[in-house]
């Protein structure tokens, strides 16, 4: 029995102990880590720190990996927390548990050569130290040991939890950094025309005096103190940079930077308009030689860069000017016109205080003068009106104001009221000459001087009366030049009327001259038409008779043919006068054939009849003897000029009625 029991037992032991060794394997997932817990050791425990890096009890500096791992599970106890990831164009922050412990005048631990997050070994022996970290994570997976390392991102605080108070401070520092906007790169748009002014947290203080720190590590040919616009903070303050506001501007760009460590302001740019300078007031630098010399004490003139008026003023432009370093005062340098007019005032306000001049006449009077004062300010003169005024406003309120006032002043005191209004013009050229040199003196430039018209103030009715009488003579003089005027008028009116007639009779001789001119031509024209018409017609009447005579010889040739042809003259009369017979009776349209014709023997007929008739009258007219029918008709005469009677009837019978035969 006995036996039994204690087998059991062993089998128990053994049991126990096949477990225990079991219990020591820890399988680590390859997106997570294991944080190693120490929970004895031989070599005691820990005497100073937090991390045991000598294999004393605690938390051990190596995490272990993804895969199986094999620890005493009463030795060691382990964690398995996650990687930590920072994503795409944000920050993580890093809170180290363990490390050196930072000094009074340092807020953050420096990690320039332990500056390895991941090897915690590495971090603590090359002097890490203790507390808010000035490196910080960019995007990225880490495997750090969370037992050391807090880190802070804006998603969420990857670390091991050890106590409340602890998780206090760690909540704390996050809410600091989101109010930071800490998570998040520094963006600097080109459209915003902004500047960013970096406030540093961390290093030394400014010395006494001083309100700014001065730029440092900005040669990038030095790589241990150049901080890259402060990205790099130990860099920084190797090279010996301050706490506080920096006088070193960020411009456009995006910057990565520990808001732990340096917070950024954004101020708009200083911008130099057209027509105008800056003049730059530094509050910082160095002190510097006063350029303006030893006759000239009105403040100092230094070089860019040092403390005092910058000798050379900031043309028109665009600029990222730190204005917690200094101060930019716009100087115009166009023509600036100051009004001493109270309802009245230029562009640049510089006279919104300034008022009439009040005057004292010499005939006892008291007007006020509005008036005008064009001056220019030549741009490097500029920083000495600064210097010694402030800026133009206190220039013009201070010192132009009462010296153009005293000036005019006197010259009202010299003057009686009529003639200060009739001496305008005058009193505005002597002044613009005699207070050119008055304003040099200042170093502005007088361009003009513009006088207006004395005004009485509302209780005074005398100055008033004064300008009607003077209103109402000059009305009298100007009626009486008016009168005159159209009394002249009225003779050049007459003059020009008489001018108009002997205009009109003029016109009346010259249009008369031109007709008898135009008629003589005319009549010379029709002279030359009537010669040349005269010699027309005699050279055709010449050509006529010449024609006519050839046709007659012809006629007479063809005649004296046709006579010795037809037997004898006889026989070209009877022709010729039976033609002119026949043309009479044409043209009388005389009947020569009755309409009724009685017949008259065989053969007998109109024709008959008519050679008859003209046969008898031939007879007694050429006294020949009459021929017979049997020999007119053997004649060829007879028979041609039978032929032409009858040709010469034809039309005259060609409308009357056949004849009737009885």
């Amino acid at each position: 029995m006995l036996q039994q029991i204690l087998s059991v037992l062993f089998w128990l032991f053994l049991a126990a102990v096949v477990l225990y060794l079991l219990a020591g394997i820890r399988y680590i997932p390859n997106n997570r880590i294991g944080v190693v817990e120490k929970r004895w050791s031989a070599k005691g425990s820990l005497k100073q720190g937090f991390i045991a890096l000598n294999g004393e009890a605690g938390y051990q500096p190596h995490v272990l990996r993804g895969g199986l791992h094999y620890r005493f599970a009463i030795q060691y106890r382990v964690h398995i927390e996650p990687l930590v990831t920072i994503t795409q164009g944000r920050i993580g922050y890093v809170f180290a548990r363990d490390g050196v412990p930072l000094p009074a005048t340092q807020t953050l631990a420096s990690n320039v050569t332990a500056n390895d997050f991941q090897n915690v070994e590495h971090f603590l022996r090359n002097g890490g130290q203790r507390g808010p970290q000035r490196q910080i994570l960019r995007e990225g997976t880490y495997a750090i040991n969370l037992a050391q390392f807090v880190v802070i991102t804006q998603e969420r605080i990857y670390y091991l939890p050890l106590n409340r108070a602890e998780d206090a401070i760690i909540h704390n520092m996050a809410q600091v950094i989101a109010e930071r906007d800490g998570f998040r790169p520094v963006v600097i748009k080109d459209s915003d025309d902004l500047a960013g002014i970096v406030t540093v947290h961390d290093g030394p203080s400014l010395p006494q005096g001083e309100i700014i720190a001065p730029i440092v590590g900005d040669d990038p040919n030095i790589p241990e103190t150049y901080h890259n616009n402060f990205q790099a903070p130990d860099h920084f303050l190797n090279a010996r940079g301050l706490r506080g506001r920096q006088l070193q501007v960020l411009v456009e760009g995006t910057y990565y930077l520990n808001r732990l460590f340096a917070t950024v302001e954004m101020i708009p740019k200083t911008i130099v308009e057209v027509g105008n300078v800056g003049v730059v007031v530094s509050y910082t630098g160095e002190t510097g030689e006063d350029l303006s010399g030893t006759e000239y004490r009105h403040g100092e003139l230094v070089r860019k860069g040092q403390r005092g008026v910058w000798s050379e003023p900031l043309l028109p432009g665009k600029y990222a000017f730190n204005t917690f370093a200094g101060k930019v005062i716009m100087v115009p340098t166009t023509n600036i016109i100051i009004k001493w007019i109270r309802s009245e005032m230029g562009t640049h306000r510089f006279d919104e205080n300034l008022k009439e001049v009040s005057l004292i006449t010499k005939d006892a009077f008291e007007p006020s003068l509005p008036l005008s004062v064009v001056v220019h300010i030549d741009y490097q003169k500029a920083p000495l009106i600064i210097q010694r005024f402030g800026d133009v406003k206190r220039l013009v309120e201070q010192t132009l104001d009462p010296m153009v006032s005293a000036y005019f002043k006197n010259i009202g005191q010299t003057r009686t009221l009529i003639q200060l209004i009739q001496d305008r013009s005058a009193i505005q050229q002597l002044s613009s000459q005699e207070m050119k040199e008055r304003f040099m003196h200042y170093n502005l430039e007088l361009e003009e001087v513009l006088i207006g018209t004395p005004e009485a103030s509302p209780d005074d009715k005398q100055i008033e009366t004064i300008l009607m009488q003077l209103r109402s003579r000059q009305v009298a003089v100007e009626q009486i030049e008016t009168y005159n005027r159209q009394e002249l008028a009225a003779i050049k009116e007459r003059e020009l009327r008489e001018a108009q007639a002997r205009a009109e009779q003029q016109r009346q001789v010259t249009q008369s001259e031109i007709n008898i001119t135009v008629q003589t031509n005319e009549g010379r024209a029709e002279y030359q038409r009537a010669l040349q018409q005269a010699a027309q017609i005699r050279a055709l009447a010449e050509a006529e008779a010449e024609k006519v005579a050839r046709v007659g010889v012809g006629q007479a040739i063809a005649i004296e043919e046709q006579v010795q042809a037809y037997g004898g003259p006889q026989f070209q009369v009877t022709q010729q006068v039976l033609t002119r017979f026949a043309e009479a009776i044409q043209n009388a349209g005389v009947d020569v054939v009755p309409r009724v014709v009685l017949g008259g023997g065989e053969g007998g007929g109109t024709n008959s009849l008519i050679e008859g008739l003209m046969a008898m009258l031939l007879s007694e007219k050429l006294g020949t003897p009459l021929v017979t029918e049997s020999e007119h008709k053997r004649s060829p005469m007879a028979e041609v000029l039978r032929e032409q009677i009858r040709e010469k009837l034809g039309s005259a019978t060609d409308n009357t009625p056949p004849m009737v035969q009885p």
